[in-house]
């Protein structure tokens, strides 16, 4: 959350006490400069930042006015009055920003901030299977581009996605592109998951009965962890609580004793008394944990990084604010469609 210091030193002195022992004294001085920087053109310009959970702990815990998962980001920029909105987050989240709030800036601080995800699926692939299961509605994953989520339904998020498919009248749903995801939520519905294949749908037979249609796309950071990795870590660690993303397999989340959203595993390790913790997901967000709970201990098996979230830093942040780098723009037509699909998701409580 941004600082409330009004001083170089003061802006300093506080990120020093939030990331001791995290971030090493001399980044944190150079860091704490761009930070105070930010913070105050930022309220010179009257603009709100929004930072997810899986910013590097130097940028988190210093210059976001609200941070969290992809659905309490979008619930802000929805309430918002501010103008700009600087979103620390992948491109899909900023055009969501847009699609919220079509008369408002939203500045990316990052020149492409994509996502393996949103690059699985384009909207002629979603126009595919509307055309090859006509009347069944189709579930967005909120990681998508604004064209696909023009397609689609109803979208979601990792923390609402079961809510959302119980949410619709119907036998059969359409949940797009996340393949772990989808096997999860299927398992959370007890509904059964057929994945089509990206080469004509040819492992689905006529007159198969099937409750879910799924898509054939990963998160590069989650699928990267395994069983094995929890093994491992048990053996080392007899104690340690496993949290995992619902992005990893379902092998994975059922290995695991904790499956969630970003914002519920903060809450989680806030809430739990265990010393020891294994987060299964993008890196940074050990760290930014840790800093909020220093009696904890987060165990580091690994090093991933979502490259797309780790291309967001401190310099291009005040660069968004000083040059308006880079505005997101989302045609109207698909705008529009898309506006459909994310207020129906934003409903779900």
């Amino acid at each position: 959350m941004a600082l409330t210091a009004t001083t170089l030193e003061e802006t300093y002195e506080q990120m020093a006490e939030r990331l001791e022992g995290i971030v090493p004294d001399i980044e944190l001085r150079y860091k704490a400069e761009l930070a105070y920087e930010i913070n105050k053109l930022k309220k010179e310009r009257g603009a709100i930042i929004l930072g997810h959970n899986y910013m590097e702990p130097a940028l988190y815990h210093s210059v976001p006015d609200v941070v969290g998962d992809s659905l309490e980001l979008s619930r802000k920029a929805a309430e918002t009055d501010a103008d700009p909105i600087v979103f620390c987050g992948v491109r899909f989240m900023a055009e969501t920003a847009k699609i919220l709030n079509p008369d408002k800036t939203v500045l990316l601080p990052a020149r492409i901030a994509g996502c393996s995800l949103a690059a699985s699926i384009t909207a002629e692939d979603v126009r595919n299977l509307r055309e090859q299961y006509p009347g069944v509605p189709i579930v967005t994953y909120i990681n998508t581009y604004a064209d696909v989520k023009a397609e689609c339904d109803i979208c979601c998020t990792s923390g609402n996605a079961h809510k959302v498919v119980e949410s619709l009248d119907s036998d059969t749903v359409i949940f797009l592109p996340d393949e772990y995801l989808a096997a999860n939520v299927a398992q959370e519905t007890d509904k059964r998951i057929v994945f089509p294949t990206i080469t004509g749908f040819s492992d689905l037979k006529p007159g198969l009965e099937y409750e879910m249609i799924g898509w054939h796309g990963r998160c590069e950071v989650h699928e990267q962890f395994t069983v094995q990795d929890i093994e491992n870590v048990r053996g080392q660690f007899p104690d340690v609580v496993v949290l995992s993303h619902p992005e990893c397999s379902p092998e994975v989340v059922a290995a695991s004793d904790f499956s969630g959203s970003t914002s519920r595993m903060v809450d989680y390790v806030r809430d739990m008394d265990a010393e020891r913790y294994l987060l299964l997901t993008e890196c940074s967000m050990g760290d930014n944990i840790a800093a909020e709970n220093p009696d904890k201990e987060m165990v580091g098996l690994c090093s991933i990084r979502c490259p797309h979230m780790n291309e967001i830093t401190l310099e291009d942040t005040l660069n968004a604010l000083e040059f308006n780098e880079q505005i997101i723009e989302v045609p109207e037509d698909i705008r529009v469609r898309a506006l459909k699909a994310v207020e129906r998701m934003l409903e779900i409580v």
